[in-house]
């Protein structure tokens, strides 16, 4: 590998990336920031391991973490069971997330963690949807 390559497990299991081969090969090892270090290699390069060789999505959780990711697996499911449900109803197609799935998906997340939110009363959703007050 060239001097600078980074390194990142974007697998399924931690044992992608041979750390101890790594570390059998380096001279030092430094932390750069959280979630990656430096390897200073014996012939002079530098390699930089991105969150510990764990699976990058979950371990460093900067772009999908698994607080996330199980919102995106639950409308996934919930989406499979809609198209299951609906089989030979639906023509060959790309289909959004019924908006229903998305909401409640939604929901259950925001109450598990122990968030709730306000529901609009009839006069408030009267309002809200009609152009005849306000500005």
């Amino acid at each position: 590998m060239p001097s600078g390559a980074i390194l990142a497990n974007s697998g399924h299991f931690n044992v992608e990336i041979d750390i101890p081969a790594l570390e059998a090969l380096s001279s030092g090892r430094r932390t750069i920031r959280p979630f990656v270090e430096e390897f200073q290699l014996r012939d002079g390069r530098k390699l930089y391991l991105l969150a510990e060789g764990r699976l990058i999505n979950l371990a460093a959780a900067e772009g999908h973490p698994s607080a996330v990711m199980d919102m995106s697996f639950a409308n996934q499911a919930l989406s499979v069971e809609y198209l299951v449900k609906n089989r030979g109803k639906l023509t060959p197609g790309v289909y959004n997330v019924p908006r229903e799935t998305d909401e409640e998906v939604g929901r259950l997340k925001l109450e598990s963690m122990g968030i709730h939110i306000d529901t609009l009363t009839p006069e408030q959703r009267r309002y809200q949807e009609s152009w005849e007050e306000g500005t």
